[in-house]
């Protein structure tokens, strides 16, 4: 299924994300209103609306057979696919230039146009012009801007290839010699003049106008805001104008979704001649941010405040100490040191890296940023059906009133299931399947299909309407407790009885000890009409019935359910039940699976309770049984607002509110249109051993994401005090600007290998979330370690080797060149784990080889020619003793500050 309308929809109507109930963007409504489409489409629009349903079949030359593939090719090459603009990545080159638009490039840049004039265009005429600066900032500049492309360039084209495993399809009928044959496509393929068939759980894959409806309910609330669902109908409206292409009851707009009832629509628009694709094209990218990305902002906003306080400051030390022109320099690549240049690319590789990853454990990530949710969800939330079973359905019993076996009720249940046209589910495809090709026939043979009425969650049954030859026959079948409640007799041998208190409790008694062993049960019952001229019929009908009896089902549990749920809750995330089924139905199943029941809450015991109130409850509940679409999403929501990160795993109609109101929406590749455009993951697999795996992936791909954050938060926050120091007590610049970016540079070209590094295994077992309270403390008392030792290595090159006047600053500078570097790269072994670097915890192999090479390449660089050109020099063989001594001691003392950090706040990455 290819989700290409996910995007737009939480553009369109940012409440839809989060579960907040509002109307939505009342701007794109008024576009709509306006008239945002162009003005041929909305003629077209209104003329097909006004137009009477065969008449709009002719003037799209069309039937409902369907068009031939001869037509198909023909207004595909004219009108191109049926996609419209969901944020694709953008072209190559534009993706390009957008990497120049960061803060700490553009500062770079600067650099180079002030360094074009200081020693090129205004360099003294004695000494000639100097290239190396200006080469070296450009070079660095290009390297970054090139590697930031690449990898956000490979990330997005492995989400769309991600996005593109996951296809949505829509059942389109076309003329195949001259007989109707309809198939699912995808639904970039329709094009204009198809014959669309909707039932429940259906997106609307484009324009439609509606040429034959049977209770056909849509949700528009995507582009109207309506939170009611819009009633369908296959009449023609003389009314409809431009200003209210909305309200027309004979259109249904691509991007909306059948919540139900069925019809039939001939397509009139496509793609971005839709309504839905011409909001689309305007609102595409506006997303709302996760508290991982608010995270990400507040830290970069912070490094950035100080360096806003820090380059005035270092600026004006040096300027009045030294000369203004290279205290201007320093003081600007302060800025770029104080500054995580590589942040964005770190954190999009790490999600690109975590979502390739799950991809090959049958986990697909339609949002990069959802990965950071998933693992910090601390309760799954999930339905029954397909997660705790196997999703299997077997007809275990057919059953009369009596509790025996009946031939009847299968009978007539099969006639049920195989005359809908709606939604047909796996409990209809068991009857169909019991009832034996043989059976099947004398039904197509003997009744003839006259009406249906169309399942929904509110009646929770469905019926359809036979001609039996000598009357009409409406055959209801449905949740047991719902067709009880519309029956007023039941069938017995010697005729229809009726159903009194005593009857119905020994009833009642009955379809509970069917679910006490597990089995699902559905009733069936009967209503017969002596009227064979009439042709419609309304849910009114559904009433004073007779019941035949029951339909007991067997969904088994799954063998790897027990096992998935245990490992959850080891990995601190709760596992809670939220199903459509009965207490003791949901009771059977999770007490074989291993969840402690407890005392089930049903969904109308919540319709009274307060937010507050519902989320008090489900932290002691475990199960919530007889729960409607709306409650379910309640359920949810209540959680969220009592503190917790909530993910939903759902795969039908009625769990497509939950999906949207929890923090992160869960489906699989065989749910409905709606519930899998309505998910941020889908899993190729309805298992919740395969959802384990990718909630581990989550936290590992949120650590990674965090040793880069916290490691240089607290690097920069402690070269803040050394540079200050510096500027204050030394006559001359402490780090020459360029071996400042040098060095900036390739600490953090080797910080690019951290996606692949290790995580501890105890830094998988619970939740992890944003919190900026931990990280503002490590940055505090983690960060000025450095400092200790930047100010030993001053009075190191100061006292010890005489490099104390600015003849000699050079000598300075590239002491504290290689104490920092190699320092700064060191200790990443110390800060990436709480436990003992090497001995207890080793990073991987791309780590230690990229640290390996750059505390080499710090070694070795003042001894380069390179060096050289960039003011270092070669340092005397006395200083390598000290340089162990001092690396030594910071190692030992972050590792014992490690110790205190986590002894106190219990954390540490």
């Amino acid at each position: 299924m290819r989700p290409f309308f996910r995007t737009d929809l939480d553009t369109l109507n940012p409440a839809v994300r989060g579960g907040r109930s509002g109307p939505a963007d009342e701007a794109s409504r008024d576009r709509l209103r306006r008239g945002s489409l162009p003005a041929a489409q909305q003629r077209v629009l209104v003329e097909s609306a006004r137009l009477p349903a065969d008449a709009t079949l002719k003037s799209f030359s069309t039937e409902l057979i369907g068009l031939t593939d001869e037509a198909v090719r023909s207004r595909r090459a004219r009108f191109g696919d049926n996609g419209v603009d969901h944020g694709k990545p953008a072209p190559a080159i534009v993706q390009f230039l957008a990497t120049f638009r960061n803060p700490f490039i553009l500062i770079l840049l600067f650099l180079v146009v002030v360094m074009v004039f200081t020693d090129i265009v205004f360099a003294d005429p004695g000494d000639g012009p100097d290239y190396t600066g200006v080469v070296t900032v450009s070079i660095m500049v290009l390297v970054s801007v090139v590697l930031r492309f690449w990898q956000e360039y490979r990330s997005s084209r492995a989400a769309e290839q991600l996005k593109a495993m996951v296809r949505t399809t829509t059942a389109v009928t076309r003329a195949a010699h001259g007989t109707p044959v309809t198939s699912e496509i995808p639904v970039e393929e329709v094009v204009r003049g198809d014959i669309v068939q909707l039932a429940a759980g259906d997106m609307i894959p484009a324009d439609l106008r509606i040429v034959r409806a049977k209770d056909l309910q849509v949700n528009q609330s995507m582009l109207t805001g309506e939170a009611l669902p819009a009633e369908k109908s296959s009449a023609a409206d003389e009314d409809v104008v431009e200003a209210n292409l909305l309200d027309a009851a004979n259109l249904a707009f691509m991007g909306t979704s059948v919540v139900s009832g069925s019809g039939t629509g001939v397509v009139v628009g496509t793609g971005r001649s839709t309504s839905f694709g011409s909001l689309s094209s305007a609102l595409v990218g506006a997303r709302p941010e996760t508290a991982f990305d608010l995270g990400i902002r507040r830290v970069t906003t912070t490094l950035i405040r100080f360096m806003l306080i820090m380059v005035p400051v270092v600026f004006v030390i040096n300027g009045l100490t030294k000369d203004w022109t290279t205290a201007f320099l320093f003081g600007v690549t302060t800025a770029v040191g104080l500054t995580p240049e590589m942040l964005p690319l770190i954190v999009t590789a790490n999600l690109a890296k975590g979502a390739q990853f799950m991809a090959k454990r049958k986990v697909i990530v339609k949002r990069l940023n959802s990965i950071q949710n998933l693992g910090a969800i601390d309760v799954l939330a999930t339905d029954k059906t397909g997660t705790l079973t196997e999703d299997r359905i077997v007809l275990e019993r057919h059953l009369n009133t009596a509790g025996r076996s009946s031939e009847t009720t299968l009978g007539h249940a099969a006639a049920n299931s195989l005359f809908q046209t709606g939604l047909r589910n796996l409990l209809d495809e068991a009857v169909i399947a019991a009832a034996g090709p043989d059976e099947l026939d004398r039904i197509r043979r003997e009744w003839t299909l006259i009406d249906e009425l169309p399942f929904d969650f509110e009646r929770r049954r469905m019926s359809v309407v036979v001609d039996r030859g000598d009357a009409h026959l409406l055959i209801t079948k449905g949740a047991a407790e719902e067709v009880l409640a519309a029956c007023t007799s039941e069938r017995v041998r010697s005729g229809d009885s009726a159903l009194t208190p005593g009857r119905l409790a020994e009833i009642d008694q009955l379809v509970a000890e069917q679910n006490a062993q597990g089995l699902r049960v559905l009733a069936v019952a009967v209503r017969e009409f002596a009227d064979r001229d009439r042709t419609e019929y309304t849910r009114d009908d559904e009433d004073g019935l007779t019941l035949l009896g029951f339909l007991a089902f067997l969904d088994p549990p799954k063998a790897s359910a027990g096992a998935a749920i245990a490992s959850l809750r080891r990995h601190g995330t709760d596992v809670k039940v939220i199903t459509g089924d009965n207490a003791l139905v949901a009771a059977a199943v999770c007490g074989k699976v291993g969840i402690d029941v407890g005392t089930i809450v049903l969904g109308p015991e919540t319709e009274e309770l307060s937010l507050e109130e519902l989320g008090a409850l489900a932290e002691e509940t475990t199960v919530f049984a007889k729960v409607a679409p709306a409650q379910k999403a309640r359920i949810v929501e209540a959680m969220r607002r009592h503190g917790h990160t909530v993910g939903y795993l759902g795969d039908g109609i009625n769990d497509t509110a939950a999906l949207r109101a929890a923090d992160v929406g869960i489906s699989v590749d065989t749910a409905v249109d709606i519930a899998k455009e309505s998910a941020d993951i889908i899993l190729l697999e309805k298992d919740l051993t395969v959802l384990e795996g990718g909630v581990i992936e989550g936290r590992r791909t949120f650590v990674n994401t965090m040793k880069y954050i916290k490691m240089t938060a607290s690097s920069n926050f402690g070269n803040m005090f050394s540079v200050l120091v510096a500027s204050a007590l030394l006559p001359f610049i402490p780090m020459i600007p360029l071996v400042v970016l040098v060095q900036n540079l390739t600490y953090d070209l080797s910080m690019l290998t951290l996606p692949w590094d290790r995580v501890d295994k105890e830094d998988l077992k619970k939740p992890r979330a944003w919190e900026s309270k931990s990280l503002s403390s490590f940055m505090i008392r983690i960060g000025p370690i450095s400092s200790i030792f930047d100010l030993t290595t001053y009075a190191l090159m100061w006292f010890v080797f005489q490099a104390n006047s600015p003849a000699h600053a050079a000598l300075f500078q590239s002491g504290w060149f290689v104490e920092s570097i190699i320092s700064q790269t060191l200790i990443v072994h110390l800060l990436r784990t709480k436990r003992l670097p090497f001995a207890q915890s080793r990073a991987s192999l791309p780590v230690l080889l990229a640290t390996g090479a750059v505390c080499v390449f710090g070694l070795v660089l003042p001894f380069t020619g390179w060096g050289h050109d960039l003011g270092l020099v070669s340092l005397p063989w006395t200083y390598f003793p000290w340089l162990v001594a001092t690396l030594a001691a910071y190692c030992a003392l972050t590792q014992v500050a490690k110790s205190l950090f986590i002894r106190r706040y219990g954390t540490w990455i």
